[in-house]
């Protein structure tokens, strides 16, 4: 005869360990690398959850515990509602090998009753639930990752072939800043490859457009719309704040400037460039791997590196590259993954081919080789000609 739920669970229960929650209290107090774990629902977490909990909802254990508690052999609390969820996971993480496993007695109802804190998350409006439900279901963003996208700001240098997919998938993800420098209009060259302008728009502003079609996706996003040429005079007024930047600079002067600043401001920049079949992607982000010019210690002769003005662009690379641009940008925001930091990434499209190069900071880079704390801030706001280094150059 088969038992009873309630005798099965009696039975899991006297095969775990159990804690009290005076003692989880005490292990969350002193913070001594315990992993504890939510493993209710997520609809569930908006009466709050313990101070550092991390979730994983019990449907999903034996496919995301994993990423959330790699050592099997750290010590891991788990609790649910009354104590029965949590006892069930708590079997079975013993079954995955996992050598300190508990589960909390009574749950987080137990533990309210007892008046220890909770954290109660912020809870996204039921419109925002559906529109981002996809990003929900990835273990690596979830609640916690929507929300920081939802609060990020990024900037996008560019409004151009590498901007355009990049705003609308930005749009689309939920960035809720999305500022745009460009002191261009839409011309009729422009739609073989810069996917968020339209026919009708030839004439307008490009932020203007951009803002439009970006609304036109997302109505929630803020567009901050920067319609002017990026220089020495205006830069550090327009990147400060912004938690990311997008490269999308078609010209060597603006990149080593754009570099200067955001080393010195510490803003991470998704960098890339488009010509022919080839593109080229890095993440810049300083002090933690190279800077660009680390990458381009002085601009290569122009017969090297001409413009897509002069020789031309497959239309559809921007979008290759500029989608890989914002799938970086989401990495730095949410913390997933491994950006591309130190590395530079290849792609050849007629060959369908990636190679991806090593880059590491140069001891002797004259932007990133001292240490921030040195940099004065008389300093911060002044800046190289940088037309002249990359015309000498040459």
């Amino acid at each position: 005869m088969s038992p009873s739920g309630a005798e099965f669970i009696r039975q899991i229960k006297s095969q775990i360990a159990e804690v009290d929650p005076s003692e989880v209290h005490d292990v969350v107090a002193a913070g001594n690398g315990a992993a504890i774990i939510d493993v209710r629902e997520t609809e569930e977490l908006s009466q709050g959850h313990l101070p550092g909990a991390r979730h994983v909802p019990r449907g999903y254990l034996e496919s995301r515990i994993e990423g959330a508690v790699p050592d099997r052999g750290q010590r891991v609390v788990l609790y649910c509602a009354s104590g029965n969820r949590s006892a069930l996971a708590a079997r079975t993480l013993q079954d995955l090998g996992y050598e300190d496993v508990a589960s909390m007695t009574g749950g987080i109802t137990l533990w309210k009753d007892r008046g220890y804190e909770v954290e109660v998350p912020r809870t996204l409006t039921p419109e925002q639930r559906e529109r981002y439900s996809r990003h929900m279901l990835v273990p690596e963003i979830g609640l916690e990752g929507q929300q920081k996208l939802l609060d990020a700001k990024v900037l996008l240098l560019g409004a151009g072939g590498l901007g355009s997919p990049t705003a609308l998938y930005l749009a689309a993800a939920g960035v809720g800043t999305i500022g745009i420098v460009d002191d261009d209009v839409v011309d009729l060259s422009n739609l073989q490859r810069q996917v968020i302008h339209t026919t009708d728009r030839i004439g307008t502003p490009k932020v203007d457009s951009a803002e439009e079609a970006m609304k036109a996706i997302n109505p929630g996003v803020e567009v901050v719309k920067h319609q002017t040429r990026l220089d020495a005079s205006n830069i550090m007024e327009i990147i400060t704040g912004y938690d990311v930047i997008v490269d999308g600079a078609d010209n060597f002067p603006t990149r080593y400037l754009l570099n200067d600043a955001t080393v010195r401001l510490r803003i991470p920049v998704v960098s890339a460039s488009i010509l022919g079949f080839d593109g080229q992607l890095s993440v810049f982000k300083p002090y933690d791997g190279p800077c660009y010019r680390c990458l381009y210690p002085v601009p290569p002769p122009a017969e090297l590196a001409p413009s897509c003005g002069a020789n031309g662009v497959l239309g559809v690379l921007p979008g290759t590259m500029g989608l890989l641009q914002a799938t970086e940008v989401v990495k730095l925001i949410v913390g997933a993954g491994e950006p591309l930091i130190g590395r530079l990434l290849l792609y050849e499209a007629l060959g369908a081919t990636f190679t991806e190069l090593k880059v590491r900071r140069d001891p002797d880079c004259p932007i990133c080789s001292r240490p921030p704390e040195e940099i004065s801030d008389d300093e911060i706001g002044v800046f190289p000609d940088y037309e002249a280094f990359c015309a000498a150059a040459g």
